[in-house]
Formats: C-alpha cells, sequence, structure tokens
C-alpha cells in the first residue's frame, strides 16, 4: 500500500493543488494537521483536504482557530487564524473541531499525530535530532507519522520508520518548496518529495486580504 503522506498546509492553496498535481498514483492520502493558519484561503483548503484524505487529524491551528487570541503573542499566527475563523463556514469549523489528535493508518501498522505522540507533550515540537527518542512509542507500530515542525525528515529506529513528510504551506527547512511524502507499506520505506509554487500568487493574496507582509516573505525563503 503506498499513502500520500501531508501535513501543515496552513491555507496555502497554490502550494496544496501543486502538491496534489505532483503527487504520484497512491492507494490513500492522510494530512497529519494544521490545514488552516497563517495563509489566505483556509475554506478553500478545508475543502481540498476533506476531499482527498482519508484520514486527517487535528493540529494545534486547527484546534486554536477558536480562540485565535491565544496566539496573541505572534502577530503572524493571529492574524492567519483570526481570517481563518472569519472565512470558514460552521460546517467546516464543525470538521476542524471533529477531527481526532491521534489515530492510526494502514489497518493500525502506523500511528499519525500532529506533534509528539504523547498526549502529556501535546504541541511539544519534534525536530529530527529528537527521533530517536520516540521509539517507546512505536512498540506495536511499524512506524509514526507526524508534523508540527515544518521541517522534512524521516529515520529509521530500530526498523521502524519515523517521518515528518514536512509542510505543504509553509516550510521552514530553508526550501520554499512545497514538502510531503509517500508511505510504501510493503517495503516500510518513505519517499520524501517537494516541488515548486506560485508563491507570488500566494503575496499578492496575503496583501489583498491585509494579512502580514512577513508571512510571504517567510514563504520566498523556506523559513
Amino acid at each position: 500500500m503506498e499513502i500520500g503522506l501531508l501535513s501543515d498546509v496552513h491555507a496555502n492553496l497554490p502550494a496544496l493543488e501543486a502538491v496534489l498535481e505532483d503527487l504520484p498514483p497512491v492507494d490513500a492520502v492522510v494530512c497529519a494537521g494544521d490545514v488552516v493558519g497563517y495563509n489566505p484561503w483556509p475554506s478553500e483548503c478545508v475543502e481540498r483536504i476533506r476531499s482527498v484524505a482519508s484520514v486527517t487529524v487535528r493540529g494545534n491551528h486547527d484546534r486554536m482557530v477558536e480562540t485565535p487570541r491565544r496566539y496573541a503573542h505572534n502577530e503572524m499566527a493571529l492574524a492567519g487564524l483570526e481570517h481563518a475563523a472569519a472565512e470558514l463556514s460552521a460546517a467546516q469549523r464543525e470538521w476542524l473541531r471533529s477531527r481526532p489528535e491521534r489515530t492510526t493508518v494502514a489497518d493500525g501498522a502506523y500511528r499519525l499525530v500532529h506533534s509528539h505522540p504523547d498526549p502529556g507533550e501535546r504541541d511539544s515540537y519534534v525536530y529530527p535530532k529528537d527521533f530517536a527518542g520516540l521509539r517507546p512509542y512505536l512498540d506495536d507500530h511499524d512506524g509514526l507519522v507526524l508534523g508540527h515542525t515544518h521541517v522534512q525528515h524521516r529515520a529509521t529506529v530500530d526498523g521502524r520508520v519515523i517521518v515528518n513528510p514536512g509542510s505543504v504551506g509553509q516550510p521552514r527547512d530553508g526550501d520554499p518548496d512545497a514538502a510531503y511524502a509517500v508511505l510504501d507499506t510493503a517495503r516500510n520505506a518513505v519517499e520524501l518529495r517537494r516541488t515548486a509554487y506560485d508563491v507570488d500568487r500566494v503575496r499578492r493574496k496575503i496583501e489583498a486580504e491585509g494579512l502580514p507582509s512577513e508571512t510571504a516573505e517567510r514563504l520566498a525563503e523556506g523559513r
């Protein structure tokens, strides 16, 4: 079975469209959360993910769209969440609320979360250097898929795959191209993939919606 792995779309429709066009034939698509936030197309991205992903977990921005002022310390995050709160329909907000924070895919073989797999560590960032420390959470699984850091990486720990497919809509690993991955469950192997998209289209929309200019600037730099 081959599964397309998406994460951290963050309301970036051109990036999502580019990823879905670049995605090779797969048996399923799953999303590790943060469909909304930062960028200008929250409603459109929710609808696209609802239509293509068989499983989506709830990220911190998906959760905080109900209480955006909790990000008052972060101008870009706050503005993106307030924009999402204004743009999303009641049904779309309910869909985000109803997403689980953790689940499994491929008949239970792989865990799917947004951030740290321990509920007590919710919203904690797990960077590539931390992957080896996730071994205790994989005893009954072949691997783990997570997002949140926007840093694309894969590793094998005691024969188990851990992968962050990177961010579709706001990469932060120095590469501005939209990131995703493909998991081959038969081989327990992951292919990390990138594809370019029209960043200038996003910049123009950000300006039109009055979102912070830095939101566009960081997209061009992959930060």
